[in-house]
């Protein structure tokens, strides 16, 4: 007993003695010493000629302002809260043509209608929370979202959990995640059943449709992901993403046509002989790689390749290049450059080219074969000892950019993004 005693004097002296050492900061670091708040604000803009909601072929024409702030605060030496809210508001063409029948001028696909589906805010919003060990060699993660638009709500949640070894030269990282989303069945206004009115000013016209059972999709993803330093100048990271989905995933509002059934015109408006349909499931496998070398103290290659496939048919090759170069101590540019090729789903064929006796079809042209290429070019101001001050905030960090897409399938959108990170004093 005397010798327990004993123990327990030592240990607990032992123990109020780390906590003082910690409390002092001698062997632990905070892991995020302040809270910082990211504001970011993105302008996205695109126009094209194969809009889905038109059975492939209309106007793509959209632009969307997206405005998200991001606040990490610490909760201790070991424990992270981070929040992030972001709306998206928009104004597209396409989608105003699920009713393109609005009375102040004649329908077209390739004209916006001036319906109620025209515009539209997305919102969601993230909370995460991320703990590590005291050696700062293993970290594990949570994460809940929601999110919803004016078709659809979200419900999302994840956890992942990251291991550092070989004196943290190796890092491996685990996670998973779950979506659950409920559509609101938005159908073209001519196939509504509440609407009707369109067999009897169109003679002959008679779609075969049916609406959907389901209003459910949901999304499971798991991902393993391993960095290693390779050298003094070079770091590489390998990572496979696997994504299973199940439910309602075909897109209600997206009309399609048969090359074997009679058209029918509204106006200048093809009237839609379906919407699209698509299987209930859908497996998807990403396999990346990244290769990073650095230079010298100016110059650092980003390299990154991404192999994807799926079970509807579609592989695609993502090859992109960043060459981020510094200017002084705080400016750096960084030029950039992204290739994308795929393939077409099985199910995908142009406007007015399916056939009627075909169990799935879609006209989305997110599903045909095309290559893309992406130009971007980025100016960041980085000041780690945030000697800037706004009222107690210390700016950090400032991020411009710029990004042009040119897909070869008459697509085109150009973003502009601007960030700003605060570090509260």
């Amino acid at each position: 007993m005397k010798y327990l005693l004993s123990l327990l004097l030592i240990a607990s002296v032992l123990a109020v003695s780390a906590q003082d050492e910690n409390a002092a900061g001698e062997y632990k670091k905070r892991v995020l010493e302040h809270t910082e708040i990211d504001f970011l604000l993105n302008y996205y803009e695109q126009d094209g000629e194969n809009a889905a909601v038109t059975g492939g072929r209309g106007t793509e024409e959209l632009t969307d302002v997206s405005p998200t702030i991001v606040v990490a605060i610490p909760l201790n030496d070991d424990d992270v809260l981070t929040i992030n809210a972001n709306a998206s508001a928009y104004t597209s063409a396409s989608s105003s043509n699920i009713n393109p029948f609005d009375g102040k001028q004649p329908a077209d696909p390739f004209v916006a209608s001036s319906g109620a589906s025209k515009s539209d805010v997305w919102g969601n919003v993230v909370g995460s929370y991320s703990h590590s060990s005291d050696d700062r060699n293993r970290l594990w993660n949570a994460n809940l979202s929601v999110s919803a638009e004016f078709d659809y709500t979200s419900f999302g949640f994840g956890a992942g959990r990251t291991w550092l070894f070989n004196e943290k030269n190796t890092e491996l990282s685990l996670n998973g995640n779950v979506y659950l989303d409920t559509w609101s069945l938005i159908y073209p206004i001519e196939l509504r059943p509440d609407e009707g009115g369109f067999q009897e000013i169109v003679p002959g016209y008679d779609p075969s449709f049916n609406e959907h059972s389901s209003k459910g999709r949901n999304s499971y993803s798991a991902g393993i992901g391993l960095s290693q330093i390779l050298s003094s100048r070079m770091t590489g990271y390998v990572s496979a993403d696997f994504i299973l989905q199940d439910g309602l995933l075909a897109t209600p509002f997206h009309r399609i046509y048969f090359a074997d059934k009679e058209d029918y015109f509204y106006e200048n408006f093809h009237l839609a002989d379906d919407i699209e349909q698509l299987p209930d499931s859908r497996f998807k496998i990403a396999l990346g790689a990244r290769l990073n070398y650095f230079v010298n103290h100016r110059v650092t290659l980003r390299t990154f390749y991404r192999y994807y496939t799926d079970d509807w048919g579609i592989t695609s090759h993502t090859a992109s290049i960043e060459i981020p170069v510094k200017i002084t101590d705080k400016f750096t540019v960084y030029p950039s450059y992204r290739f994308y090729n795929q393939t077409a789903a099985d199910y995908f064929a142009p406007y007015n080219e399916h056939l009627s006796t075909e169990e799935f079809y879609t006209s989305d042209y997110d599903l045909s074969e095309f290559s893309a290429n992406n130009y971007g070019f980025g100016v960041s101001y980085t000041d780690v000892f945030t000697k800037g001050h706004i009222w107690k905030l210390g700016l950090k960090s400032i991020d411009l950019k710029y990004h042009k897409y040119d897909r070869n399938s008459a697509f085109s959108a150009s973003m502009f993004s601007f960030g700003v990170k605060f570090v509260v004093d």
